[in-house]
């Protein structure tokens, strides 16, 4: 496989000589100052391929181009925004980086309600807390309707843990939910993120889903025609949040997505860890038979208690069996490899790492630290030697 590593851009205080030194070869980023729906030029996308290249590294995979809300919604300038996503396929495509990761998730992106949870080893984790965030949506934000979104026992426990919360908990909570992001040159604040909520109004699953598969049908034989692949990030966490519909949370949705999209070029990126956080998937079952089409892959864990929260475990920890995942991926690489696929070998990388050591006190991206990272990823190709080990019978 091939092993690479996120990388924010210039002003990441985490390195690309950094990302070198964990071992990557290759590097996952995006022009994440062009992201409110403008065509990426291939100018910008030259000049960053260049600083990669002059560290040494290849620019492997781009994540994301964005996915505006009114291509979601399929509202206001939504056509204009549908042709610059094309071209910026065009565009990084003909520069030579061929998977492109993207997500479907509306208003939010990957959602936690702590950034610094505390683990035994003295390490911080990021965790989502299920009594936490609906706490948030039904007393804070009071969504409209919340309520009726959760058990009768999830609201009393959710209102005893209100009552009980300080106020720069509170606010704490809020900022996690709903104004932070990595690489976002925006914010929402209480009454934006209300209204953001209000646009999707009555939609559901399904009509966003209609709304996906049109997006798909238009971009897909871009993509093809270009020799590229677009690969979907799995909703995160994989179950409804804040009310809002949901397309990709579990292997059937994946299913849906290339039943209506069976061009090749329409891929999936297999994130263990999102689509982890829904212990109804079985990510060595996806790998398995998605692999074809699998084009690009997050390896990383979740440790699931009862009540529905998690925390990001050790990347050979937790409740999904990476080790598992990795044996059927190279599997997949191996069956390519026969049919002359010039895909044959699967970009991954290693997501959110704990806070650790050195790091401590940095500014740097929850989820995204170095030496967190380099652990993991010293564990994965871990993983890989031992399989590769076994295959050649240098080990029995």
């Amino acid at each position: 496989m091939e092993q690479t590593w996120r990388w924010f851009g210039p002003d990441d205080v985490v390195t690309l000589e950094n990302a070198k030194q964990a071992g990557a070869t290759g590097i996952v980023t995006a022009l994440h100052h062009m992201n409110q729906g403008q065509v990426w030029t291939t100018d910008e996308i030259l000049k960053r391929k260049a600083e990669v290249e002059a560290a040494g590294l290849v620019w492997s995979v781009v994540e994301s181009i964005g996915v505006g809300e009114e291509i979601k919604t399929r509202t206001g300038n939504y056509r204009e925004k549908i042709d610059n996503y094309k071209q910026s396929i065009r565009n990084v495509a003909r520069a030579g980086v061929k998977a492109i990761c993207y997500n479907f998730m509306v208003i939010t992106d990957w959602t936690r309600t702590n950034l610094m949870y505390k683990l035994p080893t003295g390490g911080y984790a990021l965790r989502f807390d299920s009594i936490d965030f609906a706490a948030y949506d039904i007393f804070v934000l009071q969504r409209k309707g919340a309520e009726a979104s959760y058990t009768p026992e999830r609201v009393a426990a959710a209102k005893k843990r209100f009552e009980t919360m300080p106020e720069e908990k509170k606010k704490e909570l809020e900022l996690n939910l709903i104004d932070w992001l990595p690489a976002r040159d925006f914010a929402y604040d209480r009454n934006s993120f209300k209204k953001m909520l209000e646009l999707y109004g009555e939609m559901g699953s399904e009509d966003l889903r209609a709304n996906f598969f049109e997006f798909l049908r238009e971009i897909t034989p871009i993509a093809e025609e270009e020799g590229a692949r677009l690969c979907i990030h799995a909703d995160d966490p994989s179950f409804p949040i804040f009310g809002l519909p949901r397309v990709m949370c579990s292997a059937d949705d994946v299913r849906a997505m290339f039943k209506a999209i069976p061009q090749e070029a329409c891929g999936l990126t297999l994130c263990t860890g999102s689509f982890g956080s829904n212990l109804k998937n079985d990510l060595v079952a996806m790998a398995k038979e998605f692999g074809p089409r699998i084009h690009f892959v997050h390896l990383r864990n979740t440790t699931h208690e009862p009540d529905g929260s998690f925390y990001e475990a050790e990347h050979l920890g937790g409740h999904t069996d990476l080790v598992g995942v990795i044996a059927q991926l190279m599997s997949e690489e191996d069956r390519r490899a026969k049919e002359g696929r010039a895909d044959a070998q699967i970009p991954m990388r290693p997501d959110h790492g704990h806070l650790l050591g050195t790091d401590f006190g940095k500014k740097m991206n929850p989820g995204y630290s170095w030496v967190g990272r380099l652990k993991g990823l010293a564990e994965l190709r871990g993983v890989i030697k031992t399989v590769e080990a076994f295959r050649s019978g240098r080990v029995s």
